[in-house]
């Protein structure tokens, strides 16, 4: 527990003070982190990062994740990334003679959109007008969320979620998580009411809590399917990047799409 606190407080300052820096600062290190998860990803599902079509996956991740390059250069689409990443590793099965198969294609297709889109609005969300306010507001409806579906779930959990893929986690504890990112919305709507009214901050602690609590389910039901307990060991006491990222990579999307951080 004590190597976990001291990891979480060191790492928990950088990635702050790297959101509040800003620019190439914030941007490179969501690229960092896309990337070590990707490759964490790759890992998880016995594929070697060396391999050509999954050295093409981390250069469509990348390009997903960016908002913009550095330099006088237009990042092509979504659209044209995705589809291009797609033909690359249909063709890959071709040219191996089905040494590549088509179920490791798709699922490292499918792992190229989930953690870089899930970057990719991370970055987004600091680019935008009171960028800082925006993404802090979200991360801390996380949080809370995570936060307050621990102790309430220790405190006071008896029912399981969904105890054959997170036996730990309780209605209770996810309730009360629910309610907690709730009022820290609550919270950032009354300290910046000219930004935020009191509903869309409601939305916006629903969304952190339900959507994120998902992402999580995600990840250990995945992780339980491949027989492992962390994606990686970059943080000690904390797992991997996907580990500590799984809410984020959902929640930074979807609240992006309903459009409830541009009301």
């Amino acid at each position: 527990m004590g190597q976990r606190i001291v990891t979480g407080v060191v790492a928990g300052a950088a990635f702050i003070g790297l959101l509040l820096a800003g620019g190439w600062y914030y941007t490179g290190l969501l690229l960092l982190l896309a990337l070590i998860g990707y490759w964490e990803y790759a890992r998880l599902n016995g594929q070697r990062w060396t391999r050509l079509d999954v050295l093409f996956g981390f250069a469509a991740v990348a390009l997903i994740a960016l908002p913009k390059l550095p330099f006088e250069w237009e990042l092509p689409s979504f659209e044209a990334v995705t589809w291009v990443l797609m033909f690359i590793l249909l063709s890959a099965t071709v040219f191996s003679k089905n040494r590549i198969q088509l179920e490791h294609a798709s699922v490292m297709f499918l792992g190229a959109v989930y953690v870089g889109t899930g970057f990719h609005y991370m970055a987004v969300t600091r680019d935008l007008e009171h960028g800082i306010f925006w993404s802090a507001l979200t991360f801390f409806c996380i949080w809370a969320s995570d936060a307050g579906a621990y102790f309430v779930g220790k405190a006071i959990g008896k029912t399981k979620l969904w105890p054959s893929i997170s036996p730990n986690k309780t209605i209770e504890g996810a309730l009360g998580g629910l309610v907690i990112a709730v009022v820290v919305g609550l919270v950032f709507a009354y300290c910046q009411s000219e930004w935020l009214g009191y509903g869309q901050a409601a939305l916006i602690g629903l969304t952190a809590a339900v959507a994120g609590q998902l992402g999580d389910l995600v990840q250990s039901a995945y992780k339980r399917f491949r027989g492992v307990k962390d994606s990686g060991q970059l943080l000690p006491g904390h797992g991997g990047v996907l580990d500590r990222t799984d809410s984020w990579l959902i929640v930074f999307p979807l609240v992006h799409l309903l459009g409830l951080l541009t009301m």
